[in-house]
C-alpha cells in the first residue's frame, strides 16, 4: 500500500484546510486508516483514525474541529480541519494499519504504511 497526501498549506488561525490521501492498492487490505502529525523534536501524534466499520476516533486536541472521512470508491482518505490554531502547525501524514484488540487506536505502532506527509502551517 502506498499513500500520497496533499492539501497542506499556510493559513491564519481560525481558517480551514482539507487534507487528502490517495491510497495505491486497496483500502480494504487495512482495517484502520489514520492521520498523524509531527513537529521537529516531538513525537508523532495521532490525530484521527477511521475503521473499516465503526466510529472514528480523535485526539482530545482536535475533537470538535477536525473530521476524518474516507471514500473507498476513490481509495481516498480525508481530514477536514476547521478553526485551526497555531499549535496545529505540523507535518501531517496519513497511515494504513490494523485494529488492536478491535480498535483503531491513535498509536503509530499499529500502522504499517505511511505517506510522505504534507505541511500545515497556522499563523496567529
Amino acid at each position: 500500500v502506498q499513500l500520497l497526501e496533499s492539501g497542506g498549506g499556510s493559513v491564519q488561525a481560525g481558517g480551514s484546510l482539507r487534507l487528502s490521501c490517495v491510497v495505491s492498492g486497496s483500502m480494504y487490505s487495512s482495517n484502520c486508516m489514520g492521520w498523524f502529525r509531527q513537529t521537529p523534536g516531538k513525537e508523532r501524534e495521532g490525530v484521527a483514525s477511521i475503521p473499516d466499520e465503526g466510529d472514528a476516533r480523535y485526539s482530545d486536541s482536535v475533537k470538535g474541529r477536525f473530521t476524518i472521512s474516507k471514500d473507498t470508491a476513490k481509495n481516498s482518505l480525508y481530514l477536514e480541519m476547521n478553526n485551526l490554531k497555531p499549535e496545529d502547525t505540523a507535518m501531517y501524514s496519513c497511515a494504513a494499519g490494523y485494529r488492536w484488540r478491535g480498535n483503531c487506536y491513535l498509536t503509530a505502532e499499529n500502522y504499517s504504511s505511511w505517506g510522505q506527509g504534507t505541511q500545515v502551517t497556522v499563523s496567529s
